[in-house]
């Protein structure tokens, strides 16, 4: 989806899709802001454009234990979806993900993170435009920043992308979760039209490049 301006996402996504299955080492399990600690795992926030899209993407996942579509990035607690969209409360669409080190390190995940949104266009994900729709991740702790950083660096360097990443790289200060109906969004909804024009075929390259990954 990322138009005359970037190359295909195919192409970007297998080449991640390489890089992470060279990876062997996984990162140490970090204490940041709305980690949970009773059975070592870790939090991360992205947000990429429309929740609906990173929270089907992230569920399938191995290590993945649970994906919460939300809100952060702004200055209003507990906003509703409808605050949201007027762009006014500085919250980015964003999801949360629980997931196992052991399992998918953080590192991964910003990979793939990368491989399903386009990261060069300011405050818009295709037709979604405003500052919810924002590229951002928001770090948890000095290891996930430095993480965050190393693979926007190997991702420049590459030129996996024709324009400059324009990515937030900020720290986790809250996160709200959205509306119920938001949630598990795509998988009660695969037929509405906005599902199989814009998810779908997202969830298709996920299934065809990252298999091995996948939850049974």
């Amino acid at each position: 989806m990322f138009g005359s301006h970037s190359r295909s996402l195919g192409l970007t996504a297998l080449l991640l899709a390489f890089s992470i299955m060279a990876a062997s080492a996984t990162e140490a399990a970090t204490q940041g802001k709305g980690t949970m600690t009773n059975h070592r795992t870790e939090t991360a926030v992205f947000a990429g454009g429309c929740f609906w899209c990173l929270e089907a993407i992230f569920e399938d996942l191995k290590g993945v234990e649970h994906v919460t579509s939300g809100f952060s990035g702004g200055t209003v607690a507990n906003p509703s979806y409808e605050q949201v969209c007027t762009g006014t409360t500085g919250h980015a669409e964003s999801v949360q993900i629980t997931f196992d080190p052991s399992v998918i390190s953080y590192h991964d995940l910003v990979q793939i993170f990368f491989a399903f949104h386009d990261p060069t266009t300011l405050n818009r994900q295709g037709a979604d435009e405003g500052t919810q729709y924002r590229s951002a991740i928001f770090y948890t702790s000095p290891e996930q920043e430095k993480t965050a950083h190393a693979v926007i660096a190997d991702l420049t360097k590459e030129k996996l992308f024709d324009r400059p990443i324009v990515t937030e790289v900020v720290p986790f200060k809250a996160f709200y979760s959205a509306e119920k109906y938001h949630q598990e969004y795509y998988k009660k909804n695969a037929g509405q039209p906005y599902c199989q024009f814009v998810i779908s075929p997202k969830v298709a390259k996920l299934k065809k490049l990252y298999a091995a990954r996948l939850k049974p």
